[in-house]
């Protein structure tokens, strides 16, 4: 399982972004991969119900990003796809409220 850094996880984005609609489904079944991320890895956040509201695709065409969304409306399992090797690259939790300072405002 590849727990990606966020230097590997920012090398997978070519602005700009581009949000995916249901054009036919994903590249790579990532859903088996999914099943075998590691308990630790999504660091107490549930995202067993397996839904998924956003897939962003980079600029290049190459990399989707699948946004497995969790018990937190903020927090992301991401699985990075290589869409013309196709492959798995990857997994990295998104944490949107720690990155944009969200949660200090929700407490104070």
């Amino acid at each position: 399982m590849a727990r990606l850094s966020e230097a590997e996880f920012l090398a997978t984005f070519a602005a700009p972004m581009q949000r995916v609609g249901d054009d036919g489904g994903p590249a790579v079944d990532f859903w088996p991969y999914v099943e075998r991320i590691p308990a630790a890895d999504f660091e107490g956040h549930d995202c067993s119900k397996g839904s998924v509201r956003y897939v962003w695709r980079d600029a290049t065409g190459r990399y989707e990003h699948v946004l497995i969304d969790s018990d937190d409306r903020d927090v992301f399992m991401v699985v990075v796809l290589d869409r013309l090797a196709p492959v798995v690259i990857g997994h990295r939790l998104l944490d949107l409220g720690a990155m944009y300072g969200l949660e200090d405002e929700a407490s104070g």
